[in-house]
């Protein structure tokens, strides 16, 4: 709801635990929810946007009101409800099938035709070698300027400056081949080359009575 311009496709499991018709009703009633959750929202937000404006000083909640109105303007694409069995794996097939259509519509995703530079296929493609490599940790954590001087090593990639590659890493993090965290200060420096592993430790963390099970360990 705070991405603008986001598209959302809602997937059902468990299908194989319900009858046919079940099914569609379940379809039918997450779709009126989702639609009423959305309405809701839009009239809370004209509703506080309203307050504010109908202040006795509405210039004191300025930066309140612009981040409502920001909020207010980011569109969400809903599209159909798609119910799947995860113990089949045509099911699986066909919700990739379905993603893959989405994706390539233009009208929800006006940049899947743009055209990348070379350059980026050729960082893509040396990074994916880096991460694969015998010299690299497990945890495929690495500092950005360290794989800035990894790159350059590379004949075609010898003249790569750090504000490209930065633009470069932020196409990677959105397609998912990589995790960089530019946003949060401790971390805008390191680049996770093995996303698989950042899975891997919020399982670990992040877990059920977490905090019981420490406390248990004398």
């Amino acid at each position: 709801m705070r991405v603008p311009n986001s598209v959302v496709l809602p997937v059902g499991t468990h299908v194989d635990c319900c009858q046919e018709k079940e099914v569609e009703e379940k379809r039918h009633d997450i779709m009126a929810k989702i639609t009423a959750m959305l309405a809701e929202r839009k009239s809370n937000l004209a509703h506080f946007i309203d307050n504010l404006e109908g202040s006795e000083e509405p210039k004191f909640y300025v930066d309140q009101w612009e981040r409502l109105k920001e909020m207010e303007s980011c569109t969400l694409t809903i599209l159909n409800l798609v119910a799947v069995n995860c113990m089949d794996h045509r099911d699986i097939k066909k919700l990739e099938a379905c993603i893959l259509e989405h994706v390539k519509n233009e009208e929800l995703f006006p940049e899947v035709v743009r055209v990348l530079p070379p350059v980026y296929r050729q960082v893509e493609a040396a990074i994916v070698d880096i991460a694969q490599s015998e010299e690299m940790a497990d945890h495929g954590m690495m500092d950005l300027q360290y794989l800035l001087s990894k790159l350059s090593q590379h004949k075609h990639l010898a003249s790569l400056g750090r504000e490209l590659l930065q633009d470069i890493l932020r196409y990677l993090h959105r397609i998912g081949l990589i995790v960089w965290y530019e946003e949060i200060k401790h971390l805008e420096s390191t680049v996770f080359l093995q996303p698989t592993f950042l899975i891997t430790m919020f399982k670990l963390l992040v877990r059920y009575r977490l905090v019981q099970q420490l406390e248990s360990i004398s």
